[in-house]
């Protein structure tokens, strides 16, 4: 199943703007359909394309990058000879699939990009890691986006609901509340969203299957089994740490302050020593991180402190499937109790999980903000989100609380917007209840995060 992807456009703004002086770079997890956009664009875009899996390629194919570069006419010759496909000057698009599987080809993008003949599309994960870039020269000629799991909007049009989807638009840019009915109808869809999550495979398999929520487990256990088999393949040197933080998650997330606690991964190690860990997962797109800013009147990233850290799951539905087994939801229990409101224990970190998966998918680094009081022996100011306006020159932090009940305090909010008000922009409320504005600060549904 094919769906309609906001990258689309991206990738068609690259070909406009770039006219081959740069290749594009595609990074995000395993699974999460970069071959699939990349081989629908090639489709749709030229008069022919060629791709080139590395995790599948032969050693003659690879041994035309090894050998033939020298002379570009007689690797491109032997390039077409080798796949059958046929390209065309100027008309044609070359992916390179899983390119981390193959750096060789990475670094052959700068000639290739300067013979300007065809074009060129880069799909990986794990890209930065330090195995995939050893003793290889990183070109220049490469124009880098991220694609994320399917965002709400994007779940929401493949399940038809594009009606609602303008609703929702319109009351969040009008800042009234949604008809009751839709609101309701708009938190069903939101919860779907939550239990399916956004890889495309996990979609396709909820709809194929006449939206099963079922069929949908199966599909990410597939992809969490993937994912653990990459991490087996991580450096010796820091594979035990990845795998006991990504097997951490749901543990982390299920706390009061969602925190990872270095003790239980490595015990008397320092954050710092645990670098590698938390890259490769961040790296991989399979966690988003969040760190603590110290100072939010400043401004975020000068001012992190990467000892402090929360770690998220990339997609959502994946968390579900991660935290709970399969003969846990196999009676679909868990699916009702998230529907209706009644998972107590856990329906808080899934929440917050959506709220930084949304925030990544719209470009924002995610940081968080504690105060200790030294008086009350205890965190007296607790705010799950910083986001910036990203100026240098009039910095300004808007303040967001995720809330997944009805009944909760905005003590936290009130004093960071009373303490650093002159640095505060917008302040939210993110909630499963309806849309309303109240002493400057803006209370919006979980399922309207996405328009911020």
């Amino acid at each position: 199943m094919i769906f309609k992807r906001k990258i689309y456009d991206e990738i068609l703004s690259w070909k406009k703007n770039s006219r081959g002086r740069t290749a594009l770079l595609i990074e995000g997890a395993r699974r999460v359909g970069k071959s699939t956009i990349t081989e629908e664009f090639g489709r749709n875009e030229y008069r022919s394309y060629l791709l080139i899996d590395f995790s599948m390629a032969n050693a003659r194919l690879k041994n035309i990058f090894n050998n033939h570069l020298t002379d570009i006419d007689e690797f491109f010759l032997l390039l077409q000879a080798q796949t059958n496909t046929r390209l065309y000057r100027r008309d044609s698009l070359v992916i390179f699939d899983e390119i981390q599987k193959f750096p060789r080809a990475r670094e052959a993008i700068k000639a290739l990009v300067a013979d300007g003949r065809y074009d060129f599309i880069e799909t990986g994960s794990l890209i930065s890691i330090r195995e995939n870039v050893e003793n290889i020269l990183i070109p220049s000629e490469e124009h880098s986006i991220r694609m994320y799991p399917m965002d709400f909007e994007e779940f929401a049009q493949a399940c038809g609901e594009k009606p609602l989807l303008d609703y929702i638009k319109e009351c969040f840019e009008k800042k009234t509340e949604a008809e009751p009915g839709l609101h309701r109808k708009a938190m069903l869809l939101l919860k779907q969203y939550m239990i399916v999550g956004g890889m495309p495979q996990s979609v396709s398999a909820y709809l194929d299957g006449s939206k099963s929520f079922h069929d949908a487990d199966s599909a990410k256990r597939e992809i969490l089994s993937l994912y653990r088999k990459d991490i087996h393949k991580a450096s010796i040197r820091y594979r035990t740490k990845i795998l006991q933080m990504y097997d951490g998650i749901p543990g982390y997330l299920s706390k009061h302050e969602k925190k990872v606690d270095v003790g239980d991964i490595d015990a008397g190690a320092r954050t710092n020593g645990l670098a590698d860990a938390f890259f490769w997962l961040s790296d991989s797109m399979i966690a988003n991180e969040c760190f603590a800013c110290s100072d939010p009147s400043v401004g975020l990233s000068l001012n992190e402190n990467r000892t402090s850290v929360k770690c998220y799951m990339g997609d959502t539905g994946l968390l579900l499937s991660h935290t709970f087994s399969e003969k846990e939801i196999e009676d679909g229990e868990i699916y009702k109790k998230l529907v209706n409101d009644r998972l107590s224990i856990n329906k808080g970190m899934f929440f917050e999980n959506l709220v930084a998966q949304m925030l990544t998918a719209k470009g924002y680094e995610l940081f968080f903000y504690t105060h200790y009081s030294e008086e009350k022996h205890r965190n007296d100011m607790e705010i799950d989100f910083l986001i910036s306006n990203g100026s240098k020159t009039n910095f300004k932090v808007s303040p967001i609380e995720v809330k997944s009940s009805k009944n909760y305090s905005t003590t936290s909010l009130l004093d960071f917007k009373k303490r650093f008000r002159e640095r505060t922009d917008r302040s939210f409320v993110i909630h499963p209840k309806n849309l309303k504005i109240e002493n400057g600060i803006a209370y919006i549904p979980i399922y309207m995060t996405w328009l911020l």
